[in-house]
């Protein structure tokens, strides 16, 4: 059974930073496109930032660009995103996902597995 947990998510004021970290089970994830998406509540979920592992390529969503790195340990079958320079409109439910495949399409819909998400909330 594949499972993708997520931590670190809480409460920071803005212009603080955030690690979240998502620890993946019962699949690899050196071959696949792993990714961090997120989803305010009456809103669609966004792809905030997704990751190639087979040579690295990255996205970035325009609003978190130079603000968010996505990285992977591929030893330890990680995904981390952090996030600096935090803003009030990054408050939301994070989630953390990966894609059976080699597209490196941040949208929601070409994700396959997908952990149960951990709120970040930016005060202003």
């Amino acid at each position: 059974e594949v499972q993708l947990v997520e931590t670190g998510g809480g409460l920071v004021q803005a212009g603080g930073s955030l690690t979240l970290s998502c620890t993946v089970f019962g699949i690899r994830i050196e071959d696949y496109v792993v990714g961090w998406f997120r989803q305010v509540a009456g809103k669609e979920r966004e792809g905030v930032s997704c990751l190639r592992n087979s040579d690295h390529r990255k996205f970035y969503e325009n609003s978190v660009k130079g603000r968010f790195t996505i990285a992977s340990n591929v030893a330890q079958n990680t995904v981390t995103l952090q996030m600096n320079s935090l803003k009030p409109e990054d408050t939301a439910v994070y989630y953390c996902a990966l894609q059976r495949g080699s597209w490196l399409i941040c949208n929601p819909g070409e994700m396959h597995y997908w952990g149960r998400g951990a709120l970040v909330t930016v005060s202003s």
